[in-house]
């Protein structure tokens, strides 16, 4: 099992296609003093017009403005959560899978406990417009 590193890995970067030059960076979401933590994002970045989601390692998400990288909005997942079907839910890592958009929704799933990362079982829906 690799260990994680609380102060590398991380931010989301913007190249342009046409040059591979570097458009804009946004540094990641810091881990504070999370024990087993990483900032790293490993989950696929989902984009729809004007938007690019991202979530990492550390649990957090984060809407970035596509133009600029400027942080739209974020919000933490790896706490306990009250559930609609009752069942005990805590969100953790985001590796597994990247955020997914339907009908102005976006969808989460929340919890990864591969190669030290922090497990959960959540899946989360926020509104497009944030938590």
């Amino acid at each position: 099992m690799g260990v994680l590193d609380s102060t590398k890995g991380g931010g989301l970067f913007a190249l342009s296609v046409k040059t591979g030059e570097s458009l804009w960076n946004t540094p990641p979401s810091p881990c504070e003093t999370r024990i087993r933590c990483s900032p790293a994002q490993s989950a696929a970045v989902t984009a729809i017009p004007g938007v690019v989601f991202s979530g990492s390692l550390n649990g957090h998400v984060r809407a970035y403005a596509a133009g600029d990288g400027k942080v739209m909005w974020e919000y933490d997942t790896a706490h306990e959560f009250k559930t609609v079907n009752g069942v005990p839910a805590h969100g953790g890592s985001i590796s597994v899978a990247g955020p997914v958009v339907a009908d102005g929704t976006v969808y989460i799933l929340s919890g990864y406990d591969t190669f030290g990362e922090t497990p959960g079982n959540v899946l989360l829906a926020f509104s497009a417009d944030g938590p």
